[in-house]
């Protein structure tokens, strides 16, 4: 998948992952729904041990309340599209 395109569709699910502080106690029972979605979609946007790990802490990070401000999705992208290419690139 073109990196653009996978960056673009994690910005859109931290934005899902946010919605949740735009209707104060609908909020809460959405993040129940939203973890376990987030943590799958983040085992099949980013492959592999470090996308199983991604979607631990997606969950994490969703379904405890007040920590949805952290762009999960973008880190990871940040994370397997600039700081590991560097890494490879050096070897």
């Amino acid at each position: 998948m073109n990196k653009l395109l996978v960056l673009l569709l994690s910005l859109i699910f931290d934005a899902i992952g946010m919605v949740s502080y735009v209707w104060p106690g609908v909020g809460e029972t959405m993040d129940v729904v939203w973890a376990p979605a987030s943590a799958w979609i983040m085992t099949k946007l980013y492959k592999g041990k470090e996308g199983k790990i991604a979607g631990i802490i997606a969950f994490i990070e969703e379904i405890i309340p007040a920590t949805d401000v952290i762009p999960t999705f973008t880190i990871m992208w940040v994370y397997t599209y600039v700081i590991s290419s560097k890494k490879e690139n050096k070897f």
